[in-house]
């Protein structure tokens, strides 16, 4: 089979299964882990390998630029102990633990020849969390936005230290005459140039991007810095996850902030969040690929100790940086550090690090299976119960009534449609009046009905008001925006007026999105104008 077939086949799956779980009550990662398991059970077709490779060249570069992109430096900043604690010595003491539990377990197993080396080796490999799922039923879910941004922050960063860790432990285990400072000063050196290269590669983009006033060339040029920064850190021997991750923190809150139009940022988003679906979709479809139930069958012991062992090292990991933060502003509750230990998914990047080791290491297919095995588990057991996990600790509170209140309200503004379209119907005789009034009574209480449980809900009716605005407006907006691009296409508009026209509706949008109080500035405008007219 061709590869641009394979290509089209694979994001018909995922698009297949996209549609498919709107229906369903599962993460769409699992469901997409679960369409490759099938379809690789059946060998219905044989996708690419998800190589070191691939995942360095094509999927690892644009996903890490666009969580980075969208991440607000501030949010980031504010908590930057926290993360950077989760991210640098929690994993390395993360590996430390899961090593200790791992080592004399596997003895006691009878795996022989299991040492220490290679229970390290395996801890540095999983070390980088995936959360990518997680994240999702966060935000559908209406968690805090701070849990949400230790658990990205995080992510972002530790899948560099990972990668760094696993290289240097290697270089231990297998006796390349390194010593504890050379493996400190190395480590320093290889995340140090990946933060310069990043760092100066969106510089750079960012400034060529103020120049530059063109959508197109824009939005390129951050394709650039995402795979650019990533390939020149690389090339020194740095840690290119680092430098994309810097890149596009740069690139998102000071090219983007700085050197973009609204619209051209608009399309910026759109273009990175349609990216980072494509690029998700296909990691996990082959990530079932890969994965052979009946060799992690097999393994069933070592898979389910290995797992268990992760899990620990991570719930230790979590509560130790706690505890050292319990008297700052950065204080992780007990019920955020539960969803932070359980949240802790693995995920691709631990699979093509485990694939990458020599055909002759040591008990590699062990290995392989372990990895294999806990990266299933996590996403199988701990992706498809957190949203009854987040529930059950209050982390999403009252969402049942949320819920409830945005079910009642779309039932409403249905029936109104509804009823809208049934009065021009009538004007229209299309069918005897009897029937029209028959349909009308149904509509209608169906419309008293949903009024009467938005009475009876109870929630803050000052929050719900605003969001209703809020919600009015993005749509009063959206009609604006194509108003103003039918005008242009009817040639009622000049392009340079159109393009004055789209960039202040996009401007409004943007402000909107980042919460700021549109109508507030709207009336002290007014208010001002009023002033000026008076005096």
């Amino acid at each position: 089979m061709h590869d641009e077939t394979i290509f089209i086949l694979l994001f018909t799956v995922a698009t297949t299964v996209a549609i498919a779980v709107r229906h369903l009550k599962i993460p769409y990662t699992v469901a997409l882990v679960l369409a490759g398991l099938v379809l690789g059970f059946f060998h219905v077709f044989t996708p690419p390998h998800l190589t070191k490779e691939l995942l360095f060249a094509v999927f690892l570069p644009g996903l890490l630029f666009e969580a980075a992109f969208h991440i607000d430096f501030q949010s980031f900043w504010r908590n930057r102990t926290a993360i950077l604690a989760l991210a640098v010595p929690g994993v390395a003491v993360a590996v430390a633990l899961t090593t200790l539990i791992l080592t004399p377990v596997a003895a006691a197993l009878g795996i022989g020849g299991f040492s220490w080396r290679h229970a390290l080796v395996f801890a540095a490999l999983i070390s980088a969390t995936d959360p990518i799922a997680v994240v999702a039923i966060l935000r559908s879910l209406g968690a805090p936005a701070r849990l949400s941004v230790l658990m990205e922050g995080e992510s972002l960063l530790n899948d560099g230290t990972a990668i760094v860790f696993f290289t240097l432990t290697l270089a231990l285990v297998t006796g390349n005459h390194v010593t504890a400072p050379g493996l400190a000063l190395d480590f320093v050196k290889v995340v140090g140039i990946g933060l310069a290269v990043g760092a100066g590669v969106g510089l750079v983009i960012s400034q060529i991007i103020r120049q530059v006033d063109d959508p197109m060339i824009e939005i390129t040029l951050t394709t650039i810095a995402a795979y650019g920064s990533f390939v020149v850190a690389e090339q020194f021997h740095a840690s290119g996850v680092i430098a994309t991750v810097t890149a596009g923190l740069l690139c998102g809150n000071y090219g983007a902030r700085v050197g973009m139009s609204p619209s051209t940022r608009v399309a910026a988003e759109t273009f990175w969040d349609y990216v980072a679906f494509a690029l998700n979709s296909i990691v996990f479809l082959l990530i079932g690929f890969e994965i052979r139930l009946d060799v992690l069958i097999q393994s069933w012991q070592a898979v389910l100790i290995a797992y268990l062992a992760v899990t620990a090292g991570r719930g230790a990991v979590i509560l130790g940086v706690s505890w050292l933060l319990k008297f700052t502003r950065e204080r992780i509750p007990r019920s955020w550090a539960a969803v932070l230990t359980w949240g802790g998914l693995r995920g691709g990047l631990s699979m093509v690090l485990v694939l990458s080791l020599a055909p002759g290491f040591p008990h590699r297919d062990l290995l392989v299976s372990m990895t294999f095995g806990v990266v299933l588990l996590a996403i199988f057991i701990q992706a498809v119960t957190m949203s009854p996990f987040l529930r059950l600790l209050k982390v999403v509170e009252g969402r049942g009534e949320r819920y409830e209140y945005e079910m009642a309200r779309g039932r409403l503004q249905a029936a109104k449609a509804a009823l809208g379209e049934l009065e021009e119907l009538t004007g229209s005789r299309y069918a005897d009046a009897e029937a029209f009034d028959r349909l009308r009574g149904s509509y209608e209480k169906t419309v008293e009905e949903a009024q009467s449980r938005l009475r009876e809900l109870h929630l803050d009716q000052e929050e719900i008001r605003n969001e209703e605005v809020r919600w009015a407006l993005r749509r009063l907006l959206q009609v604006e925006k194509g108003e103003v691009i039918d005008a242009l296409h009817r040639g009622m508009l000049n392009r340079e007026v159109y393009e004055k026209l789209l960039a202040d509706i996009d401007a409004r949008l943007l402000r909107l999105e980042s919460g700021e109080d549109i109508l507030a500035g709207e009336k002290e405008s007014e208010g001002g104008e009023a002033g000026a007219t008076g005096g």
